[in-house]
């Protein structure tokens, strides 16, 4: 059946089990993706240059585990990245967002759950694309159909979550969002043992801003969360 976004979107399964492989590979060919598969990371490297629409990466992996080949890829690499691992520790989960990822699908799971999930990645890949660019200031810019933001001209280098970030918070100025709802709104889920994430995705983003000379756009309000300041 084809998906509402674009047809045969191209999704990378990278898991040195080859069943899971053959699992994950069979499920997706049946609803319509064109699947690519790599045992290791460094089939992965090759098979990323074919421009996958959304990998599915697992973490504990030999010689290259999916941590380091989700940092090597990410700068050339802007499709969503879905983590596979049985890892359930927060720092696991912080070091992979840190890393790149964009979701972390804990082993064992419903392979159908692990579907909704990519269509909702896909799809929220798509409404990206149509947005357009607002400008708040002479001086500061976000371009939502590039994903980018900027200021005085000069691009400030931001990761797809921390861009996400941006995004919500920006498109809704003065409006406070908790860090639970934050959470929801850009991964997808519900967790309030996250907060953590949502303080470290904010804390970079405020350094990146600090380090080419943007003030900080982003208020926070003690035991609530976070909102955008309005212009």
């Amino acid at each position: 059946m084809e998906k509402p976004w674009e047809p045969k979107a191209k999704i990378l399964i990278v898991d040195d089990e080859l069943d899971l492989r053959k699992l994950l590979a069979d499920f997706f060919e049946l609803q319509g993706y064109v699947v690519m598969t790599a045992k290791n990371g460094h089939e992965a490297l090759r098979q990323v240059e074919k421009h996958p629409d959304l990998i599915l990466l697992d973490i504990n992996m030999p010689e290259m585990d999916g941590l380091e080949l989700c940092a090597k890829i990410r700068s050339f690499i802007s499709c969503p990245i879905l983590f596979l691992t049985a890892r359930v520790e927060d720092a696991d989960k912080i070091s992979g967002f840190r890393a790149g990822g964009d979701d972390y699908i804990q082993k064992p799971f419903s392979i159908h759950e692990l579907g909704a999930r990519v269509e909702a990645h896909l799809r929220r890949e798509i409404r990206s694309q149509h947005k357009t660019s607002i400008k708040f200031s002479e001086e500061l810019a976000i371009d939502f159909s590039a994903r980018a933001l900027y200021f005085r001209g000069e691009r400030i280098p931001l990761a797809k979550k921390e861009f996400d970030i941006v995004e919500l918070l920006s498109t809704h100025p003065g409006m406070v969002f908790d860090k639970e709802r934050i959470f929801e709104k850009i991964w997808g889920m519900d967790d309030e043992g996250d907060s953590a994430v949502i303080v470290e995705h904010v804390r970079r983003i405020r350094y990146k801003l600090k380090e080419h000379g943007c003030e900080d756009r982003i208020e926070t309000v003690w035991g609530v969360g976070y909102r955008w300041r309005k212009s």
